[in-house]
């Protein structure tokens, strides 16, 4: 199983870093239509549709991103856009976790694929934003997704006491979230130390706003708020991640599947390996536009 998940995630490096490293936006926005596309075929699987429904599921979230980029839809960030994306994650997400897998399908089978669905669009049109922004701040939001499941698994492992959601992730435990917390917070401090060498300069208000945009990471961007607002932020948004999990584990323990397909060996299947993306990106775009 180990050898499965290093192969697996070897190959998804090498085609995710010349993506992200490519001056143009196409090589990233078609992979992650793609990965939307496949996450949305997946959703209708998990919600008990047929093969070739959940097929036109995927074809449907395609045609949603392909249309935004081609017709230039909702390509220019906005704050309002990403403030109520951010609201409406945060309410949505503490209500159905407080319904819990026993009433998940409660709700309405449209009201669920709908629901999947705008998810992975919205996540498709921060991801375009971000890189558009630049390679450094999208890679920064990846970062902070990926920093905070590896400290959560090794502080729940070595200290992990009391759980976090025993009827959704019997796993998962608070000291997980807070060793996330910590590894993300020293994470930023030393990205915010590599902006500041390579711009030459301790003090980001000195520079524009647009070097500013082009150049910085996320972590950097929150640092020109203070450090109160950047921890704050930072909690928040690894709490997020660990929320956009907990969602995910929330539908399959409601249906009885342990991953969300067997697309990729050894790690399950797409909405395994972007569900904490799915809440963390849009509200990057929120904090960073404030």
């Amino acid at each position: 199983m180990l050898k499965q998940r290093v192969i697996t995630a070897l190959a998804l490096m090498c085609v995710l870093v010349p993506a992200l490293l490519f001056n143009s936006q196409a090589p990233m926005a078609i992979l992650s239509l793609t990965l939307c596309a496949v996450g949305a075929w997946e959703w209708g699987r998990l919600n008990g549709l047929s093969f070739s429904v959940s097929s036109v599921l995927g074809g449907v979230c395609s045609l949603m991103c392909a249309g935004s980029w081609y017709f230039e839809i909702l390509l220019i960030p906005n704050y309002y856009f990403w403030l109520i994306c951010t609201g409406l994650w945060v309410l949505i997400a503490s209500a159905l976790l407080r319904l819990g897998p026993t009433r998940w399908l409660n709700i309405s089978l449209p009201l669920r694929l709908v629901g999947g669905v705008l998810a992975l669009y919205i996540t498709w049109l921060a991801i375009y934003q971000a890189k558009a922004m630049s390679i450094n701040f999208l890679l920064s939001i990846f970062a902070l997704v990926w920093m905070a499941d590896i400290g959560a698994y090794f502080f729940g492992r070595a200290f992990g006491r009391r759980k976090l959601a025993v009827n959704i992730s019997p796993g998962k435990s608070w000291e997980g979230v807070w060793g996330g917390v910590i590894a993300v917070i020293l994470l930023s401090w030393a990205w915010v130390l590599i902006d500041q060498s390579r711009l030459g300069s301790t003090d980001f208000s000195e520079i524009p706003n647009k070097i500013m945009l082009d150049q910085l990471s996320l972590f950097s961007l929150l640092g020109r708020k203070g450090l109160v607002i950047q921890i704050l932020a930072l909690i928040f948004m690894v709490s997020m991640s660990v929320v956009g999990d907990l969602l995910e584990s929330l539908v399959k323990r409601s249906v009885g599947a342990k991953d969300s397909s067997k697309l990729l060996p050894g790690h399950g299947g797409v909405l395994d390996r972007i569900d904490a993306l799915l809440p963390a990106l849009p509200i990057a775009m929120f904090w960073s536009l404030i």
